[in-house]
C-alpha cells in the first residue's frame, strides 16, 4: 500500500481507488505526451468513475446492452424493485418474472448464464487483468468490452484499455490527428505507449470525445 492510499497488488499492479490516483495518472500522461496535456486543458478534472464489483454490476451491463440509457435505467429499476439483482433470485425467477421486468428472451438467457457461472467475484480482485477478462468473456453475453469496463471501473485496474470502444477510437483520431479512426489492433498498439496508466488515458479520451464532439461535430 502506497502512502497516498494507492494499492499495488503483486501480479496485478496499481489499483485506482481515489481522485488522487486519477490525477497522478493524468499528470504522467500529460508529461509523457503533450497531446494529452492539450486534451486535459479542454476537459478539466477527470472523473474517478469507480463502481461496485460483483454480480449485480455485470447483470446491469447485460441489461444495458443495445437499449438506450433511459430504457436501461427503467429496466434496472424494475429489476431492483422485484429484487432480481442477485444470482439466486435470477435462477429462482420464472421467465415471466424476468420478462415483466423488461428483459428480452436473449437477455434472460444471458442473465441465467451469468448466475449459473458462479463467478467468485472476490477472487477476481487478486488476479491479473488478462485473467479477469478471460474469465468473464467465458460467460455468454459478456464480451471483451464489458469485461474491460468491469476491470477498469469495478476493479479499479489502472492499466486496462477498451480498445474496441468507438468513442475512444474517434477521440484518438481527432486528438492525434490520424487519417482514419484506428481499429482495435492499431488502438491496442497505440495504447501500449500509455502504460502503466491506460485506464486514465481512456478517461482522458472519453472526456475529450465529449469536447471534440461539440467542437468538431463528430459522431
Amino acid at each position: 500500500m502506497a502512502s497516498d492510499g494507492q494499492t499495488f497488488l503483486p501480479g496485478v499492479g496499481r489499483i485506482i481507488q481515489c481522485d488522487a490516483c486519477v490525477s497522478e495518472g493524468a499528470e504522467w500522461l500529460a508529461a509523457h505526451d503533450s497531446r494529452f496535456d492539450d486534451a486535459l486543458k479542454l476537459t478539466g478534472r477527470l472523473p474517478l468513475r469507480r463502481r461496485p464489483d460483483g454480480f449485480a454490476e455485470l447483470l446491469s451491463a447485460i441489461v444495458s446492452q443495445q437499449v438506450s440509457v433511459a430504457s436501461a435505467k427503467a429496466i434496472w429499476a424494475r429489476m431492483k424493485a422485484a429484487k432480481l439483482t442477485g444470482p439466486r433470485k435470477i435462477l429462482w425467477a420464472t421467465d415471466e418474472d424476468l420478462r415483466a421486468a423488461g428483459l428480452s428472451r436473449q437477455k434472460i438467457r444471458y442473465a441465467r448464464a451469468l448466475a449459473e457461472a458462479r463467478i467468485d467475484f472476490k477472487s477476481l480482485r487478486d488476479v491479473p487483468d488478462a485473467e479477469v477478462i478471460a474469465r468473464l468473456v467465458e460467460v455468454p453475453g459478456i464480451g471483451v468490452w464489458t469485461a474491460e469496463i468491469y476491470a477498469m471501473f469495478s476493479l479499479g485496474r489502472a492499466d486496462v484499455f477498451a480498445h474496441g470502444d468507438l468513442a475512444l477510437q474517434e477521440a484518438a483520431r481527432v486528438l492525434f490527428e490520424l487519417p482514419a479512426r484506428p481499429k482495435d489492433r492499431e488502438m491496442r498498439q497505440m495504447a501500449e505507449d500509455w502504460s502503466p496508466w491506460r485506464s486514465v488515458a481512456a478517461r482522458i479520451l472519453w472526456a475529450y470525445y465529449r469536447v471534440a464532439k461539440d467542437r468538431e461535430g463528430i459522431r
